[in-house]
C-alpha cells in the first residue's frame, strides 16, 4: 500500500487519472529519497500506473530525486548494464519484421530499441522524443506517423529512419548511431565523424555493446553448429 514516508515504501498500484494529482503530491511533500536514489514511476505491461523507490523496469522514470528534481530519461538510460528485449511476442514479431523489411539487423533494432526506451512503449524524453525508438515529432511525421506511441508505426518509422542512416553514412554502423543520436546534419559537420557530445559518445559504444550482447545471447542459443 502506498504511504508518503520519510522512509522507503513498497510498490503502488496508481489508477492513471489520478497520477497527475498524486505525482503532485509527492512533490509537494517534503519526502526523503531512498538509498536507491528517489521515486520512480513505473508503467506495466497492462498500462497500470505504480509508483516505487526501486527502479525495477527498463521503463521507470525518476520522478523525485535525491533533491526532488525531474526525471531525465539520458540518466535512466545510461545506468543500463544489458540490453532489455520485447517481453511479449506481438512487441517481438513487430520489431522482427521491420528489421525485415527495412534489411536491418535485428540485433542492431532491438539494441537501439533497448537503449531508446528499454521497451517502455509511452516513453517521452526531455526533449520531446516519443515512443519505443524515441522519435522526434518533426521525424514522426516525415514517416507518415499519426500515433507515435503505437508500437507498429513507431518501430516501423524508427527502422526505416535508421535504414536511411545506414545508406547516407555507407553502412556503418557507428556514424549511422551517432547521427541518429544527434542528428545526420551533425555527422556531416563533423566530416563523417561521432560528434564529441557527451551524449552521443556515450550512446554509440552503449548500442554497439548492445548489439555484441544480443548477438551472443543468439548465439548461445542457437548452440554449435552440427
Amino acid at each position: 500500500m502506498f504511504a508518503l514516508a520519510t522512509r522507503p515504501f513498497g510498490l503502488a498500484t496508481v489508477p492513471s487519472v489520478a497520477l497527475a494529482c498524486l505525482v503532485g503530491l509527492v512533490f509537494q511533500t517534503d519526502c526523503m529519497a531512498s538509498e536507491r536514489g528517489g521515486i520512480f514511476l513505473i508503467e506495466d505491461g497492462s498500462g497500470a500506473i505504480h509508483l516505487s523507490d526501486q527502479a525495477s523496469g527498463p521503463g521507470a522514470r525518476l520522478v523525485v530525486g535525491s533533491e526532488a528534481s525531474p526525471a531525465r530519461l539520458d540518466d535512466l538510460r545510461s545506468r543500463r548494464q544489458a540490453p532489455e528485449l520485447a517481453r511479449d511476442a506481438r512487441l517481438a514479431e513487430i520489431v522482427r519484421t521491420a528489421a525485415s523489411t527495412h534489411r536491418i539487423a535485428p540485433e542492431l533494432l532491438q539494441a537501439v530499441i533497448a537503449a531508446e526506451s528499454g521497451y517502455a512503449v509511452r516513453a517521452v524524453s526531455p526533449r520531446g522524443a516519443q515512443g519505443l525508438m524515441q522519435l522526434m515529432p518533426a521525424t514522426a511525421r516525415d514517416y507518415g506517423v499519426t500515433n507515435a506511441f503505437d508500437p507498429r508505426q513507431n518501430v516501423n518509422a524508427g527502422a526505416q529512419h535508421l535504414r536511411r542512416l545506414l545508406d547516407q553514412f555507407g553502412q556503418d554502423n557507428t556514424l549511422a548511431l551517432a547521427a541518429y543520436n544527434a542528428g545526420a546534419a551533425a555527422v556531416v559537420r563533423h566530416r563523417n565523424n561521432v560528434p564529441p557530445f557527451a551524449e552521443t559518445t556515450a550512446y554509440v559504444p552503449r548500442v554497439l555493446q548492445y548489439v555484441a550482447q544480443l548477438r551472443g545471447a543468439s548465439n548461445n542459443l542457437s548452440g554449435p553448429a552440427p
